[in-house]
Parts: structure tokens; sequence; C-alpha cells
């Protein structure tokens, strides 16, 4: 037999029409979001599931309440890191590697790069020339090795930032967040491999070109080069720790084969 339908609640429901409200209406951060009367007045409820309805909201960041003089609901300023967060520990827990990170990354990179294209400020600019100059100098330590390699990642986070489209934006800073939480939970920093971050800053230098001559196919192009370039190093990296665990570790190798 077919499972009965669930009735949806009363307090669900405003949570619904709220949210076709903020997207129908284009509202932003700050703009106010129906009152408790209004919404009262509206579905001929109680006060009690109208209050349920506004905090349900408040769980999912989606408004703030004010009291006092002009108070009520207003719209919140979204922040993705609490749920990306959460994905990337998900993700942890399916043992995704590098390789797969760099699947998504050769199609997502290349396609925000391009969209970048025309769109960098001077700031912008002074942003990636700094962190090339920070990426060039030769690590020497341990520590200085993790901080390169999280810096080559900010490097894409900043085109990020100026990418006009904002799912692709998203989708860009998670894979570069996968890639930096899998650097320093596999300790993948700790191999020396100065060509791996020479090559990085080689295609960096090579994308700034790119950009100043307004070339977006081109930096497509040179964009993906340096993605599946930069999959062959992480991989060689994740192998290098992987022996070396193994290594200290003997016992672990035929857990890791069960």
């Amino acid at each position: 037999m077919p499972r009965p339908l669930r009735r949806t609640k009363l307090s669900d429901l405003i949570v619904q029409d709220v949210k076709r409200l903020i997207v129908a209406e284009c509202l932003k951060p700050g703009d106010r979001v129906p009152s408790e009367p209004e919404l009262i007045a509206s579905y001929g409820c109680s006060k009690g599931t109208v209050r349920e309805a506004l905090k349900a909201l408040q769980v999912e960041g989606l408004v703030v309440t004010r009291t006092g003089p002009g108070g009520g609901a207003y719209l919140a300023e979204a922040d993705p890191e609490p749920a990306a967060r959460m994905l990337r520990n998900f993700l942890h827990f399916q043992h995704l590697d590098g390789e797969g990170v760099y699947q998504m990354r050769k199609v997502v990179e290349p396609e925000l790069a391009a969209s970048v294209t025309g769109r960098l400020t001077p700031e912008r600019f002074a942003q990636l020339e700094e962190n090339v100059a920070e990426c060039s100098r030769r690590p020497e330590t341990e520590d200085e090795q993790q901080r390169q390699r999280i810096l080559e990642l900010e490097f894409h986070n900043i085109l990020a930032d100026a990418c006009p489209n904002p799912l692709l934006a998203f989708v860009g800073r998670f894979l570069n967040d996968m890639l930096r939480d899998l650097v320093v939970l596999k300790k993948a920093y700790v191999p020396e491999r100065h060509r791996f971050g020479e090559a990085n800053v080689g295609y960096h230098r090579l994308l700034l070109d790119a950009y100043r001559e307004g070339d977006a196919a081109r930096v497509r192009a040179i964009m993906l080069a340096h993605m599946h370039d930069a999959e062959r190093h992480m991989v060689a990296l994740e192998g290098e720790v992987a022996n070396s665990f193994l290594l200290e570790f003997p016992g672990r190798e035929g857990e890791r084969g069960a």
C-alpha cells in the first residue's frame, strides 16, 4: 500500500512562503520580512505558529529578529561556510582523495577563470601579484611548505571572489577548501616537492599575463593545463605520504587492503 502523504505543518508552509518571497522580490540582507501581526493576519494562525516559523528561519540563518522600536524580522547575510564545512566533513568520511577533487576542478576552474576575464580590478591584480611573490619564495621548513600549499590555493580563491556567477564561485571555493583540508589532514605538504610550487607559480604568472591581455580563451586553456599538472603532483604527493605512513606503521598495510 502506498504510504499516506504527510500533511505539511502550517509553520513549514509559512517558512516556504517567506523563502519564496525572498527569491521573488530579490530581497537583500537587511530588508524586512513580514512581521508577526502580518503573518498572523495572512494565515489566520496563532502567534505560536508564526514564532515557530520565524525560529526555523533563524536556525537556517536566513533571518535575524530585533526587539524594540523598529523591531521585527530582517533578512540576514547568509554565510555559506557552515554548510560547506559540514559537506566537506561528509565527503572526508567517503574517503575522497585528490584525484576525486581534481576530477571536478578540471571542469570548474577553467570556466571560473574564464568568467573573471575583464573583471579583475587593480586591487585584485595587486592581491594576485602579492600571492605569486609569496609563493615564489622556496620554503625552508615544514610549516613554510604547508603555508605555501595553502597560499597556492588562495590564488584561486581570489579569482572566485571576482566570479560573477555565485554558484560557480561557491563550487570553486568549496573545491579549494576540500584540497586545503586534504593537504593538512594527510600532511601532503611534508614531502619536499619544489617542482610543484615552481609549476604552480609558473601557471599563475601565465594566467596573469592572459588576464592583462583580456584573452578568455587563453585563460581557459592555461587553467585546464594547470589543473592537469597540479593533479599529477597532488596524486604523487598523496602516494608518498601513504607509503611513508605504511613504513611507519607496517601493520596497517593489511588493514588498508581489507
